[in-house]
């Protein structure tokens, strides 16, 4: 479905005159055109933010989201809540909050760990969705996992968050070569492998069965389509694909088709469906979720409406029992999830159970707080931030048009 992207991102800077110097940093990944749409969209949205102070936003941050996809009815037309205008306000909404952990010495699933569930329920907006979740619900909620939330997060630090890799699943690698990376990944410890199929389906097969004969059959191997197949045909091909005992079937139809999704879910069980990488708000996952037509929650970082909203998700997915495994397959997007799943099984989630990160493991050389791996896991990160600032060299280097290289 992507043939041929073009790794590109709306990177914004929010600049204070505090005698700290600190600053806030967020993108919104794109594959290549149109983000100049995406930056034109950050600059309709600037007055959000420009002059105001960081206490003026933090002190109720769900209004301020709400003030942002909403305060202006022109602006709002053009999405709403959905498209550009919606990828803009993530890269705002979440250098904001990159601000805020960086004035707070922490990182982001820091700052939201350390939040009473009140506050954190007072950064959120619940507009359409209260007919699944409400605030209250929200706090209880929040309240189960008061009192484990510092074991939860000794364990993360010791042990960190487990992850899936991908390196071995892409389309059109020689047999050698998928061979050879599935090796390197069972060495490294990796337990999750996600294989991309979706081209020729006996091609599918073909991988499937070396993915298959590498990494063995106590290990998890997931699929994802990318939105190629119509529902029927994702139903045959997936029945076929069964043989090798598929966890998941991602993106398997058309990311906006919710009945879609719930009718290859009944008709593939006990393979599972997952989807929300192009999931552009919380309405669209409350149906999927209302419908039964997910078993797994993938939210993206920078799709939806920046962090406030992507919580909200987080929240409606405990109430249903849907694990949330976000979206990382992007410039960035590793950075961001890696502090939503800590958040998750600190904060919110019952179990580590069913619960997995994506990983990809090109272009973290260009974050000033890359991921860290370890035994096939996220490690928590430190730094304080939301863990997207890049290098002032990569800025300047690769800034599109101004820079010495597109690549």
């Amino acid at each position: 479905m992507n043939a041929a992207p073009d790794y590109s991102a709306a990177y914004v800077i929010l600049h204070t005159d505090s005698d700290a110097g600190i600053e806030g940093h967020g993108l919104t990944f794109t594959i290549g055109r149109g983000n100049d749409i995406c930056v034109a969209a950050v600059r309709a949205l600037a007055g959000f933010v420009v002059g105001r102070t960081l206490q003026e936003i933090t002190s109720d941050m769900g209004a301020f989201w709400r003030h942002i996809t909403s305060g202006d009815s022109q602006l709002r037309w053009l999405g709403p809540d959905k498209g550009v205008m919606h990828m803009a306000t993530a890269a705002i909404v979440n250098a904001i909050w990159d601000l805020w952990a960086k004035s707070e010495g922490k990182p982001v699933w820091k700052l939201l760990v350390d939040m009473s569930p009140e506050d954190l329920v007072r950064c959120l907006d619940f507009r359409y969705v209260t007919d699944v979740l409400t605030k209250d619900e929200a706090l209880s909620i929040l309240r189960r996992n008061v009192s484990s939330k510092a074991s939860r997060e000794k364990e993360m630090m010791d042990s960190g968050f487990p992850a899936y890799t991908t390196s071995a699943g892409w389309l059109g690698y020689t047999e050698e070569k998928i061979r050879r990376l599935a090796r390197e990944g069972v060495a490294e410890g990796w337990r999750y492998f996600k294989q991309k199929v979706g081209g020729n389906i006996d091609d599918d097969i073909r991988r499937a069965t070396i993915l298959r004969e590498e990494i063995g059959w106590d290990r998890k191997l997931m699929m994802d389509a990318n939105q190629v197949w119509d529902v029927d045909e994702s139903i045959s091909n997936m029945r076929r694909l069964a043989a090798f005992d598929p966890w998941w079937i991602e993106e398997p139809t058309s990311p906006d088709d919710v009945l879609g999704h719930a009718a290859i879910r009944r008709r593939i069980a006990p393979i599972r469906v997952a989807t929300g990488e192009h999931c552009h708000n919380r309405v669209m996952f409350k149906q999927l979720l209302q419908a039964g037509a997910i078993d797994f929650c993938q939210v993206d970082a920078a799709r939806l409406g920046g962090l406030n909203e992507v919580l909200v998700v987080v929240l409606m997915a405990a109430k249903f029992g849907v694990p949330v495994c976000p979206h990382a397959g992007g410039v960035g997007l590793c950075e961001y999830v890696q502090n939503i799943s800590l958040f998750d099984y600190i904060a919110v989630s019952a179990s580590l159970e069913n619960r997995v990160l994506e990983y990809v493991d090109h272009l973290h050389e260009h974050f000033v707080d890359p991921v860290v791996i370890r035994n096939g896991r996220y490690m928590p990160p430190m730094r304080p931030g939301y863990s997207v600032e890049m290098h002032g060299k990569t800025l300047k280097k690769f800034q599109f048009q101004s820079g010495g290289s597109k690549e």
